[in-house]
């Protein structure tokens, strides 16, 4: 799910929400020390090694670290990877354990297909496909969402058995394609094809024929009605399987040869609309789909609907689909969802909408989601004692890692969560409803959130330059009370911050009941704490080093809403400073970007960029700064109900400038407008003449939300002086960029 914040708003208009391997160790930015990660408490336990192609030899070119939203660094595992153009090309893994196998994390460009050649120890031992067909994806109705999903991910057998020291090279040779970005390689020695166990039925008795391209849909159906009637289950032996349809299901096992090796072809393969008894089981094998555009109302999820009772689904490998598992309009009772893959998906991993209780999603390796990676979502019924518990996200494209929107004795305990991307978060506790029909039950009970490993957690808010933390409390439509406890988590290289309390619609509705018991923080870029809503915690033993700004911050949002009384045990170091401007964001200092430009930028391009700006007022959150720093979706907005309202631009020196670029967030939640203002300069920032009388501007989502002006300046200092505005009561910028032609 996507959390936003109401559009009536004046600061915040939309707040969106919104290895897995033990012992391996890798590069974190800004200097930290090497993380390595062990089994407990650390996410799933899982049969494949991970390789970053950054730490592998390589003649390719390097990408990143970057965070920012729409760049290939970002959407990379560690927001570093590889790009490798031309023939020759490579990236070579040097494997420390035996394999058999790959599963190559890649992009290539918007449109194209081919394959690239892996080689073991020099040798050419295949062509591996690769595709951006289930890639660059868009949301268009998710504020903020801009292209994204870039990179994919392609397996296969390797056809022989490598051991640890052996290279495994990905190049790109004569009829490969021309480009590609390398993300990472998985790889691990799969096991040969289970056989048959003997109290089961094939679907190959009752008509289905693997790898034929034929609908098999019918001849599962008769499989599973027939295994059903004689105490059996149903085997789906090796090969591909097309299921055309989804499949209504109930009190069956569905057992496969394992996952590299029995595939369901299908968007849909199961499908059930209404309530069920239970005892589904499905176990080991692969549901591999063709969906390549979000569409909320299609149900292309390899399981959809209610479980009923004690239903498991273990070892299934779920990719190119919407979701994986979404339970709705039913129950759900005791069902135990383990040891499972969620592989670039374009919606959510799993999601528990609803009426579930005492569930448990347990070691389950989840990658490339296009929302929340696991959620539940307490809306028709509460969802109650269910936990998530050692499983391991890396890189949800939109919204979190891990969410949790209302619910009773919710625990989420023992997960590594590593590269949230834009629009959310590692962790969020939520009490958003999104949708407004009186049936969401709000956080009650205990929430336990305990032993969790956040790796680069949190965003940057696509829309308003709002920062969103590593572990997100949100009172968005109801205030948190009830019982909070955060225990022993481990926060590093935490983007912006690591805790963060909001009340996401803006209405400050209060937080209180959260006791934070243990934190080592590693690493943040801004504050460890970043408040904005009333209410209270308690803090014991929360322990932090490399903070980039300041301790924490203590704004409360609206103004008149209250205050936040930060409750200080025992045992806290390194978040004892306060960033204490309520106009404006702590500045990220993580030390792994590069410094905008404070030189004077070269006389063609914007010499606006990166100057110094001021305002004659400004609300908290949306300074002037915001104006200069290259980023669309940051801006600038005036004091409200106050015109006339100026912005100046100081250019360093006289600069002829003929022409200005004035731009508002491109985001279509911003609508359209026009803005009256004129346009003046000065040789030493005190006297100004006028350049251009007042006149109306339009901005429209349409056309970018940018307009261009004439003018003819030769001074210093530029300043914009605001007297209307059709979409809001205040003068509003996001870019103010300045050119000499």
């Amino acid at each position: 799910m996507s959390p936003v914040r109401s559009t009536a708003l004046p600061l915040a208009l939309a707040l969106v929400a919104a290895s897995a391997i033990g012992g391996l160790v890798y590069s974190a930015p800004h200097e930290a020390p090497p993380l390595t990660l062990t089994a407990g408490g650390n996410g799933a336990t899982v049969p494949f090694t991970e390789y970053e192609a950054e730490s592998a030899a390589t003649n390719g070119a390097k990408i990143g670290p970057d965070y920012t939203q729409g760049s290939l660094p970002s959407e990379a595992s560690g927001r570093q990877a590889v790009t490798l153009s031309g023939q020759g090309k490579y990236v070579e893994f040097t494997l420390t354990k035996p394999a058999n196998s790959i599963v190559l994390r890649y992009s290539v460009p918007d449109g194209s297909q081919g394959t690239v050649s892996v080689q073991v120890n020099g040798t050419k031992v295949r062509d591996l496909v690769v595709t951006s067909k289930y890639s660059w994806l868009t949301a268009p109705w998710i504020a903020g969402a801009k292209e994204h999903h870039f990179y994919d991910e392609s397996r296969a057998l390797l056809g022989r058995d490598a051991v640890a020291g052996d290279r495994v090279r990905v190049q790109l040779d004569a009829g490969n394609v021309s480009t590609a970005t390398v993300d990472l390689a998985d790889f691990e020695q799969v096991a040969g094809a289970a056989g048959q166990p003997a109290n089961s039925l094939s679907v190959t008795n009752y008509g289905a024929t693997p790898n034929d391209g034929g609908d098999d849909a019918n001849a599962f159906v008769t499989t599973i009605n027939a295994a059903k009637s004689q105490g059996r289950e149903v085997w789906v032996p090796p090969g591909t399987f097309d299921i055309g349809r989804g499949l209504p299901i109930d009190q069956v096992t569905i057992r496969g040869a394992g996952a590299w090796h029995s595939v369901l072809h299908s968007n849909n393969p199961f499908l059930n609309n209404g309530q069920v008894q239970g005892g589904i089981k499905l176990y080991d094998f692969a549901i591999m789909g063709e969906v390549t555009q979000r569409v909320d109302n299609n149900p292309d999820n390899a399981y959809h609907g209610p479980l009923g009772s004690g239903s498991v689904i273990s070892g299934l490998w779920m990719q190119h689909l919407k979701c994986g598992i979404w339970t709705m309009n039913g129950t759900t009772n005791g069902a135990v969802i383990e040891n499972n893959r969620f592989l670039d998906l374009a919606a959510d991993g799993l999601n528990f909408n609803g009426r579930v209780t005492d569930s448990v999603v347990r070691n389950n390796f989840l990658r490339n989601t296009g929302d929340d990676s696991l959620a539940m979502w307490s809306l028709g019924g509460a969802d109650v004692r269910d936990s998530f518990t050692n499983n391991t996200i890396v890189q949800p494209n939109l919204a979190n890692g891990i969410a949790i929107y209302g619910g009773t004795d919710i625990s989420v305990r023992g997960n590594l969560i590593r590269d949230t991307n834009a629009l959310g978060g590692g962790i969020a506790i939520s009490n958003q409803a999104f949708v407004y029909d009186g049936s969401f039950s709000p956080l009650a009970g205990t929430t336990t959130v305990a032993q969790n490993t956040l790796v680069r957690t949190g965003a940057i808010n696509p829309n308003w330059g709002h920062p969103m933390s590593a572990i997100r409390f949100d009172s968005y439509d109801f205030p948190i009370t009830s019982p909070v406890a955060v225990t022993d988590n481990r926060f590093v290289d935490s983007p912006y911050s690591a805790f963060q309390f909001v009340s996401g619609s803006g209405t400050g509705k209060p937080i209180t009941g959260v006791t934070v018991e243990g934190a080592s923080v590693e690493g943040v870029g801004t504050v460890v704490l970043q408040v904005e809503a009333p209410g209270s915690g308690r803090f014991n033993n929360v322990v932090a080093s490399r903070v980039g700004t300041r301790g924490f911050y203590n704004c409360v949002y609206p103004s008149g809403a209250g205050t936040f009384a930060i409750n200080r045990g025992s045992g806290n170091s390194g978040w004892d400073t306060q960033w204490t401007d309520c106009g404006s964001w702590p500045p990220r200092n993580a030390g792994d970007t590069t410094t905008p430009p404070t030189t004077t930028p070269p006389q063609t391009g914007n010499v606006a960029r990166g100057k110094a700006v001021s305002a004659s007022s400004q609300v908290g959150g949306y300074p002037s700064s915001n104006t200069t720093d290259g980023n669309a979706d940051s801006y600038w907005e005036s004091n409200n109900n106050a015109f006339p309202q100026t912005l100046t631009v100081d250019l360093g020196a006289s600069t002829s400038v003929r022409r200005l670029v004035l731009k508002l967030p491109p985001a279509t939640a911003w609508g359209a407008r026009t803005q009256t203002f004129s346009v003046l300069s000065s040789g030493d920032g005190s006297g100004f003449s006028q350049v251009l009388g007042s006149a109306g501007y339009r901005f429209d989502p349409a056309s970018g939300n940018q307009v261009t002006v004439a003018v003819t300046a030769n001074q210093r200092y530029l300043r914009l002086n605001f007297t209307g505005n059709t979409g809001w009561p205040a003068g509003q910028l996001s870019e103010l960029e300045a050119y000499t032609s």
